[in-house]
This record gives structure tokens, C-alpha cells and sequence, in this order.
């Protein structure tokens, strides 16, 4: 099973939707500023290659991960100020295949950390073989 599989698993158990995007997609923090305030409650937002978060993107995620906030600066310099907007509960689905790469802080904000293993060669044929019978394949 895979990651994106998995999420979707959850998202289907739990009776919500799933958001799916991907770190590099992610590349300023108004971009996951619009996924987050686009959430419904209890949604299930999956990031694939999570470790590819720029610092600032993660920065962003921090608070909405510990207090379901979004934590907004309006204007620049000393006139700068801070708003915090709410955000419904979500469950947040971090994957990569890169987990030393993750940053400390974002990883101890994870409730659950999972290991999934790599499929093994009976495995990956039984699925080439499920999947090729499936769609007609000899």
C-alpha cells in the first residue's frame, strides 16, 4: 500500500475529505495558507515530500499543527502586525522517504510517526500481476 493510498484510507474511514499537495508545491506561505482556510472540519490534508517544506512554509504549518491557527502578518516594519485566524480541527498526513531530512521541530509536532517498509519483489509482482488482470492484461 502506498503513502497517497494510506491517506486516502484515512480520509474514507474518518468520512471526510482528503487535500493533497506536495512540499515543493508549496513554495511561499500564502499557498498553504489558502489550503488551510479552504479546509472543512476534520478534513485529512496530506503533504507528500513534506521534508521539502521551505522554513517559511513550515513556520506556517507550526501553529496551525498545535492550535488549529494561522498566525497572519499585515504590513511591514515597525507598522507590522500580527493576526491570528481559526482554523477548523484537520488531521494533518506528512509522508517522505527522506525522514532524516525532516526538520526537529516539525517532526515533534507529529502525534503519530509511522515507518512504512519497501515492498518486497513477491510483493511488487503480486500487484503488477492484480493490477494487469485488472485491467484486462494478460
Amino acid at each position: 500500500m502506498g503513502k497517497t493510498t494510506l491517506a486516502n484510507i484515512v480520509a474514507n474511514e474518518m468520512g471526510v475529505n482528503l487535500r493533497t499537495t506536495s512540499g515543493p508545491v508549496l513554495e511561499k506561505a500564502g499557498d498553504l495558507a489558502a489550503m488551510l482556510t479552504n479546509l472543512e472540519p476534520h478534513d485529512v490534508l496530506f503533504i507528500d515530500e513534506i521534508h521539502r517544506l521551505s522554513p517559511v512554509v513550515e513556520e506556517v504549518l507550526y501553529p496551525a499543527m498545535e492550535d488549529y491557527q494561522l498566525d497572519i502578518m499585515i504590513g511591514e516594519g515597525p507598522a507590522a502586525r500580527s493576526i491570528k485566524i481559526d482554523l477548523p480541527p484537520f488531521t494533518l498526513i506528512g509522508a517522505t522517504t527522506r525522514a532524516g531530512s525532516l526538520t526537529s521541530p516539525l517532526r515533534d509536532r507529529f502525534g503519530i510517526v509511522q515507518r512504512l517498509e519497501f515492498y518486497q519483489i513477491p510483493d511488487l509482482q503480486h500487484i503488477v500481476s492484480r493490477s494487469a488482470r485488472h485491467m484486462g492484461w494478460r
